[in-house]
């Protein structure tokens, strides 16, 4: 086989057009070789002796897409410095662009033998080893464009490719639960329906499955055991041929462009799926161990682990960052997403032990051209000391607010003294996020994800159920603040059903009226239920699958109001935060500009301080000025929009409102009940009484007597005019 020498740049494999260039990053490699392989498993192997800055690289003018490889690393081995080159380990390029096949956990992908792990094991794991796959990095994007969507106009909808598609019934089914499947125009249509801008899609980096999961007849359903970090998850493309699954992913791209919806990618950059010192040996642990993962200073055959997961990548090193921006930036440049959101994003700011939002990771992140351009989401906390980090992430980025998700599900629970932090976070939490200069949306509301109860689950259990996971009911978060609204579990109590309805309507309403930016979980438009399982992590089956055949209808087309509602008005997505300054109408003089917010009590006066520490306290007003302080459009005038008022009432019992006095408005339309008691378009005058029924949401919009439309008909044009010769008979 002919070999040149080839260039070290870019890392991984690259086709050109003509042939393929190899690069594989190792400091403490003494040998390399390229392991070519046929589809019955015939390996060639190709030593790579051009070495730049310990970059091995060759070029094979003869090598295709579709070709499968992976790397064979000579060099020390003494775990106890961090040290594990085990040339009889095939491994898999750090760089892949695409990957064949899983692991089966043979015994030789271990460099030990079961039993003894201070031993060294030399079994040839290559017959039990995923291939890396050269792709052809040729796609007509037919002129694709991301929408740009800002934070304050987006709507995210949390899904997972497998999971959203399954069982849909206009998706054909070969293209079921596949990245075909997302962007199936069917599929496109529902997402337009309920208003979202942005899919954040669950782990679509190529992962592993857990042996441990396997033994149980279980598998890994979430993802979050990534080994190659540009590598489309292969089970996830309709198509079979080798390296399609990267064609395939570009192709829903670029649908999900052409309707206005963003893609963002659910990342896992803080850990390996090659797990502890008891894992295998997959890719980075055999290609240059301490390069790559943080080990224990005093004994480097150890992991940090601040994840869980048995290891952390290590952000100290250059070429470990290296193999992240390089990532971020394959992903944005060539396959089209909008932005990340980043799994257990703490660990990544772990530079030393605490920690750091000024760390190396986030300023290679501030000054790159590229990624710092995109959406860039925080999950702000990880398992290690300190690591909830909710509001302390760089201006940059926005982050998943935890503390909303917590007060918000409190408040309509009907825990005590939640009144004043529930106001605090439906304005946009600037106790979080206002003193480092950032917006409300930095802010990404959340009530429901992935991680725990569905809404509808929320509202109908109060202990988790577990035991589908094999762990006895002892996984999963056992604190979930939800309520089954009086019994656990199915039911056929119409009071419990229609106050489990009601309860969805007010936790939906709140996070489509809150300031930031609202993130719906996939599923729960459609009242989908996980049947009190709160860690679905390993159920890939029709436990997690959405039942297109059993939708909530009128949950979607309320689902799909209120998000409407949100899309129409700027109130409820202000880029700035609130002032709320004066707090009493009657500081107001002459000229003053009204308030941009005022809180309201059930006798329709201004809250004051004492009123926010009663501990009783489960119903506020929120009055919202619309006139000219929402913002400004692209022109630089100021936007106008309505003013609003709304009720939130977690009293178990009906509530009688007053409504404020005229200087807030002297009529008020009712647009929204999520007890359905009131009709839409009730105009009710100020200062009168509301009847609101126990746990509700009431919204009001300012009524105005509409201007009488004139007639331009061609009878009243006549009319007109034989009435003005009527009056003057001089006229000709």
């Amino acid at each position: 086989m002919e070999v040149w020498p080839g260039h070290p740049y870019p890392l991984g494999a690259t086709f050109d057009g003509t042939g393929t260039n190899f690069t594989l990053f190792s400091e403490v490699a003494d040998r390399v070789e390229l392991c070519l392989f046929e589809e019955d498993g015939t390996e060639t192997r190709v030593e790579v002796t051009a070495v730049d800055s310990y970059v091995w690289h060759c070029y094979l003018p003869s090598v295709q897409p579709g070709q499968r490889y992976g790397y064979r690393v000579h060099g020390p081995w003494d775990p106890s410095q961090g040290l594990r080159c085990n040339p009889d380990k095939l491994l898999l390029d750090p760089y892949a662009k695409a990957v064949e096949g899983g692991i089966d956990w043979d015994e030789s992908l271990f460099s030990y033998h079961f039993g003894d792990e201070d031993s060294e094991n030399h079994q040839d794991s290559a017959p039990h080893m995923m291939k890396a796959v050269v792709i052809n990095p040729f796609f007509d994007w037919e002129g694709d464009r991301t929408p740009h969507t800002p934070y304050h106009k987006s709507v995210i909808y949390e899904a997972h490719v497998k999971g959203l598609t399954e069982q849909h019934p206009e998706v054909p089914e070969e293209q079921r639960g596949t990245y075909a499947g997302v962007s199936h125009p069917s599929v496109i249509a529902h997402l337009k329906k309920l208003g979202v801008t942005a899919v954040e899609l669950m782990p679509v980096h190529q992962f592993v499955q857990d042996s441990t999961l396997l033994e149980k007849g279980l598998r890994n359903y979430w993802g979050y055991n990534t080994i190659a970090f540009f590598a489309p998850h292969n089970e996830y493309s309709a198509a079979s041929h080798l390296g399609s699954q990267v064609q395939e992913f570009k192709a829903m791209v670029r649908a999900l462009h052409q309707a206005d919806i963003e893609v963002i990618l659910d990342v896992v950059y803080n850990h390996t799926a090659e797990g502890n010192h008891m894992g295998p040996t997959l890719s980075m642990k055999g290609i240059d161990n301490n390069a790559y993962y943080r080990t224990v200073d005093d004994d480097h055959k150890f992991y940090m682990d601040y994840t869980g997961t048995g290891n952390s990548l290590n952000v100290r090193h250059p070429h470990s960052l290296q193999l992240i921006m390089d990532s971020l930036r394959y992903w944005v440049t060539e396959m089209h997403v909008d932005g990340f959101r980043f799994d257990l994003a703490a660990t990544l700011a772990r530079e030393f032990y605490d920690v750091d939002k000024l760390s190396t990771f986030f300023e290679l992140v501030q000054q790159d051209p590229i990624v710092s351009q995109v959406k860039l989401i925080a999950e702000p906390w990880d398992i290690g000391p300190g690591g909830y980090q909710v509001g302390n992430f760089p201006p940059q980025w926005t982050e998943w607010n935890g503390k909303y998700r917590d007060t918000v599900r409190d408040f309509w629970r009907g825990e005590p003294a939640t009144l004043g932090e529930f106001a605090s976070r439906v304005t946009g939490s600037a106790d979080l996020y206002e003193n480092s200069g950032r917006r409300p949306f930095a802010s990404v509301n959340f009530v429901t994800a992935h991680d725990g109860f569905t809404l509808r689950d929320l509202v109908s259990y109060n202990e988790k159920h577990n035991a589908a996971n094999g762990e006895d009911n002892n996984d999963g978060e056992s604190h979930n603040r939800s309520w089954n609204c009086g019994e656990e579990g199915p039911t056929d109590d119409a009071e419990v059903l229609a106050l489990r309805a009601r309860q969805q309507r007010n936790f939906l309403a709140t996070l489509m009226l809150s300031q930031g930016t609202p993130m719906l979980l996939h599923g729960d438009e459609l009242g989908r239920t996980q049947k009190g399982n709160n860690n679905t992590y390993c159920q890939d089956n029709e436990l997690t699958w959405i039942n297109w055949e059993k939708v909530d209808s009128p949950l979607v087309e309320f689902t799909a109001a209120i998000t409407r509602l949100r899309h129409e008005h700027p109130t409820f997505r202000r880029s700035q935060f609130f002032d709320g300054r004066p707090v009493d109408m009657g500081e107001l003089g002459e000229g003053d500009p009204m308030p941009d917010i005022a809180w309201l009590n059930t006798d329709g006066t201004p809250m004051v301080p004492s009123d926010w520490d009663e501990p009783l306290a489960r119903a506020v007003g929120m009055w919202l000025n619309g006139q000219g302080i929402a913002g400004v459009d692209m022109r630089g005038r100021r936007i106008t929009d309505d003013n609003f008022i709304v009720y939130f009432n977690s009293n178990p019992e009906t509530v009688e409102v007053t409504l404020p006095p005229a200087e807030y408005g002297e009529k008020w339309e009712e647009i929204l009940d999520t007890a359905g008691e009131h009709s839409d378009g009730e105009v009710r005058e100020h200062s009168t009484v509301l009847s609101m029924a126990g746990k509700s949401t009431v919204m009001l919009r300012a009524w105005e007597e509409p201007e009488a439309e004139p007639d331009a008909s061609v009878a009243a044009s006549v009319a007109a005019s034989a009435a003005v010769y009527a009056e003057t008979p001089e006229l000709p």
